[in-house]
Parts: C-alpha cells; sequence; structure tokens
C-alpha cells in the first residue's frame, strides 16, 4: 500500500514558502500571484486546497495572508517550502508502506532516477539490521531512506553507516538540544534508550557500488508511554527528551538537508577530518563491558574504540584485542 505526495505542486511550496518567510506579517494576495503568474481568486483556491490538508489561514482585511496553522504530519509541500531553494534529492512522501527501504528497492528496479527520499507516516513491516522487525507506529515518528548512487568502490563505504549515525546525531544535537549517543554500529541513544536505527544497503555492480539506500527510522514525537511493555522500558523519542513535541516536517527538511551534505562530504572526503572528533562526542560504548555476538560466536570484553575502518575494537579478558566489522553488541547490565 502506498499513498503518496509524490508530485507536490510548485504552487503550494512557494505560497507557503512565501508565509512562512513572512512569519506574523500578511503577505499580500497580490504579491502571491506575481509570484505564481496567477489571479488573486486562484490564489484564493491553492489556499482552499492547503486548507484541506490541515493548514488555516487569516485574511488580514487589505494586508493579505497569515499563516495560522500548519499540520503536524508529514507534508511534502511544507518540508519543500522549510528547504526553501537548497538542492536536494526528489522528495516523495507516503502516508503508509511496508518499509521504506523495500519501497526504494522497487522504484529502482521500475527504474527510477537516483537521488531520491522516502518519507512515511507509518510502516507495516519496518526492518532493521539481521532482519528484525522495526516498531513503525503513525504516530508522529519519522521513517526516511535516502537513494543515492555514488559509483564507489564497495571497500570505500566501510565507514559510511558510522559516518551518517554522526550526521544525524549531530542533526538532534542542533535541532533539539539534547545530547544523544551513537551505539556502534547503527543505533542512536537518549540517555541510554533507543530513539532510533540506520540500516545501509547497496547494490554493487562490477565491483562498483551502483545504488546506495540508506534507512533511518527516529522516534520523533511518539511517546514511550504508549509504546508495547516489551518496548517502553528500552525506548525513547525526541519529543520524550525535549519533554515537547518537535515540529515534523521542519525536523524533515532539516534532516534531508544534512544528510544530503554528510553524503556529499563523504563522497568527496570531506568527512574524515571530522569524523573522529564527532566519533569521540557521541560514542557511548569505550570503556563499556560489552558482550559482541557474531554468528555462533561470543566475546566479552571492554571497547578501547574503532579502528581506521570503523571496525569495533575489543579487549578480552585475556588482553587480546577484537576486530569486529559486523556483530551485535549488548551492554553488560552494570556498564548500562
Amino acid at each position: 500500500m502506498r499513498h503518496s505526495q509524490t508530485n507536490v505542486p510548485p504552487t503550494e511550496v512557494i505560497i507557503l514558502r512565501e508565509l512562512l518567510n513572512r512569519g506574523d506579517e500578511p503577505v499580500s494576495g497580490a504579491r502571491i500571484a506575481k509570484l505564481l503568474g496567477i489571479s488573486r481568486v486562484a490564489v484564493w483556491m491553492q489556499l482552499q486546497k492547503l486548507m484541506k490538508q490541515g493548514f488555516d489561514f487569516e485574511a488580514v482585511r487589505t494586508r493579505g495572508y497569515r499563516l495560522t496553522r500548519v499540520p503536524d504530519t508529514l507534508n511534502a509541500a511544507l518540508i519543500g517550502a522549510h528547504l526553501g531553494r537548497q538542492r536536494t534529492p526528489q522528495l516523495i512522501c507516503l502516508e503508509k508502506v511496508d518499509s521504506t527501504n523495500a519501497e526504494a528497492e522497487r522504484r529502482l528496479a521500475e527504474g527510477a532516477d537516483a537521488p531520491f527520499v522516502l518519507l512515511a507516516r507509518e510502516q507495516t513491516a519496518g526492518r532493521g539490521r539481521r532482519g528484525r522487525h522495526w516498531h513503525s507506529a503513525d504516530n508522529g515518528n519519522l521513517y526516511a531512506t535516502f537513494v543515492f548512487r555514488p559509483r564507489l568502490e564497495p571497500t570505500c563505504l566501510q565507514d559510511f553507516t558510522l559516518w551518517m549515525g554522526l550526521v544525524v546525531c549531530e542533526l538532534v544535537e542542533n535541532f533539539c538540544r539534547v545530547q544523544p549517543g551513537l551505539k556502534w554500529p547503527n543505533d542512536l541513544l537518549l540517555s541510554g534508550r533507543k530513539a532510533g536505527g540506520m540500516l545501509t544497503e547497496a547494490r554493487v555492480d562490477a565491483d562498483e557500488v551502483h545504488d546506495l539506500i540508506f534507512g533511518l527510522g527516529l522516534n520523533v514525537n511518539g511517546r514511550s508511554a504508549t509504546l508495547p511493555g516489551d518496548l517502553r522500558r528500552v525506548a525513547t523519542s525526541l519529543a520524550d527528551a525535549c519533554d515537547s513535541p518537535v515540529d515534523l516536517n521542519k525536523f524533515a527538511a532539516a534532516l534531508i538537508s544534512r544528510v544530503t551534505r554528510g553524503y556529499n562530504e563523504f563522497v568527496q572526503g570531506h568527512y574524515r577530518e571530522r569524523f573522529r572528533p564527532l566519533w569521540e562526542r557521541y560514542d557511548i560504548l569505550r570503556g563499556k563491558t560489552v558482550t559482541v555476538h557474531q554468528g555462533t560466536r561470543t566475546v566479552r570484553g571492554v571497547v578501547t574504540g574503532i579502528d581506521d575502518e570503523g571496525s569495533l575494537l575489543v579487549e578480552s579478558a585475556s588482553g587480546t584485542t577484537e576486530r569486529f566489522r559486523a556483530g551485535e553488541v549488548t551492554l553488560s547490565k552494570d556498564a548500562a
């Protein structure tokens, strides 16, 4: 099932951008009409369409229109307005889908051009690492998949997920004024509880990465108190951490902007000088006792950091340092 706002009329984006830029000051219908090259009656008709999407406007006599309410659910036109004139991937907003990563794969198979980004209000079969189900209710959270076509050798992507995790952590800290943490390799935590997860998948053709799919599930406005009992103890959200709702569409626009910039920094190699300082800022495992599960193998020890390829370094009780490119990490109870 996929109901989408794929083809967002640019007129809606322009109208909302003008109103947002003016804040509490009204924007005249004549100005909007001139920008769009349409009549003032046509402007009014566009406002009526936006009102059906959850927007409200105040008509100020002789002065124009003021935006008084915006929807609190994902809205492609509003995200586009917040993005302004930035160059970002094509945006596709979905009401409901099984998985944004799976939907991205289907669209690529149908010949869709990259880059593009998929956002969804709800996933019915969201997936995490190792094929796990990701709880993806329609409660103000954000489910996103970014699709790029980097044309890089597969070995170049060894620390891509870690870098994207740092990019998202930095965004969350700056946007919400809270301190997130990154749990190797792909979990975003707030106050020790999981607030998001990332999943990177790639399609390789002739020893070259053809399609790069970066998926992100982030608990934004869903409250942990509403989660199933087994998740309530280990999960949280940005709204929980801030103790107030987050502007979902404004945050989505900031996420698109920051992930796009982070991807460009990665492809160009400019990310390296910032990687280590950010890792030291957001890494929550260094110095902690953990258990790493890798297939049938289990290693317990103290995390000493990561190497230049993004492998987790764990010093066992015997003093041997083990390197893990992948695995499931569990914090010891006395270290959590």
